[in-house]
C-alpha cells in the first residue's frame, strides 16, 4: 500500500512549486477515476469556523474543475455555503475522510448535496489535510467520477493526498523560513516506517523485538517530534521528506 501512495505521490513530491506538485498528483491519480481536485493553503480562522469563514480564509493553489463550477454558481455556493457537512472534519483535526462520510448518499436529505456535486462530476470524494504551526492548513479535495470505490484506491489516494498536503505544507514553511530540522531516533524510524506498511502494534513489536508499550512509545515520541496531530500525517511527513 505504502509503494502504492508513493507511486501516486511522486510527482507531487518531486514538484517545485505547489501548483506543480497539485497538478501532478491529479495527473497520478486521473487513471483510477479521478475527475475532480482543489488544494488549499491557508490559516484556520481565528473567528468561529463557519462556511463563511472557512470560504473567506482562501487559500486556494488548484482547482482542476468543470468551467460552470465556480464561485457564483448555484451547485458550488450550495455545497460551500448552504450544506457544507465537511466543517465538522475540520473542527474535528481529521487527516482523512470521505464526503460520504459525513453526507451519506442514502441520507434523502443530502439529495441536492448530491446533485449540485454531480454537476462537478463528483460521485463521492477523498480529503486529506495536514495542520501545521500558527493554524496552518493544507488541504486536498479529490473527486471520483464513480461513487463505489475500491478500498485499496481509497486508502492510497488518502495516503497520497497526505503526502500532497504535507508537500504543501513544507512549500509555505520554506516560504516563511520555518523549515524544521527534525531528529528521529533509529527506534522512532523503524516504527513509523512499518505503521506505514499498515503493520500492527503487535506485528511491529514482533518485527522490532520489543514490546507493543514500547512500539507506541516510539511511535508517539516520533509523531510528537514531528508535529504531527496523528499517525497517518506523521508517516505522510515522513514520506513528504523522503525519510522513508
Amino acid at each position: 500500500m505504502l509503494q502504492r501512495a508513493l507511486t501516486f505521490a511522486e510527482p507531487a513530491l518531486a514538484a517545485s512549486t505547489p501548483d506543480e506538485a497539485s497538478r501532478g498528483f491529479f495527473d497520478a491519480v486521473a487513471g483510477v477515476g479521478a475527475s475532480y481536485l482543489q488544494t488549499r493553503l491557508y490559516r484556520r480562522p481565528v473567528t468561529p469556523l463557519t462556511s463563511a469563514t472557512h470560504f473567506a480564509a482562501g487559500g486556494i493553489v488548484a482547482r482542476i474543475a468543470p468551467s460552470t463550477w465556480q464561485a457564483g454558481s448555484a451547485a458550488f455556493d450550495y455545497v460551500c455555503f448552504e450544506n457544507n457537512p465537511l466543517l465538522e472534519a475540520i473542527r474535528g483535526g481529521m487527516t482523512r475522510y470521505r464526503f460520504t462520510d459525513f453526507a451519506p448518499r442514502e441520507d434523502r436529505s443530502f439529495g441536492a448535496y448530491w446533485e449540485a456535486l454531480g454537476e462537478a462530476g463528483i460521485a463521492d470524494a477523498v480529503c486529506a489535510t495536514s495542520y501545521g504551526r500558527r493554524r496552518m492548513i493544507a488541504s486536498l479535495h479529490l473527486g471520483f467520477h464513480e461513487p463505489d470505490l475500491a478500498p485499496d484506491d481509497v486508502l492510497a489516494a488518502q495516503m497520497a493526498g497526505l503526502m500532497l498536503t504535507e508537500r504543501l505544507m513544507a512549500f509555505a514553511a520554506n516560504d516563511e523560513g520555518e523549515a524544521d530540522d527534525v531528529r528521529l531516533t533509529a527506534r522512532e524510524r523503524d516504527a513509523l516506517a512499518w505503521v506505514a506498511e499498515g503493520k500492527s502494534d503487535w506485528e511491529i513489536s514482533v518485527i522490532l523485538g520489543v514490546s507493543e508499550t514500547t512500539v507506541r512509545f516510539h511511535v508517539d515520541n516520533g509523531r510528537k517530534k514531528l508535529g504531527a496531530v496523528n499517525r497517518a500525517q506523521a508517516v505522510a511527513r515522513l514520506a513528504a521528506a523522503r525519510l522513508i
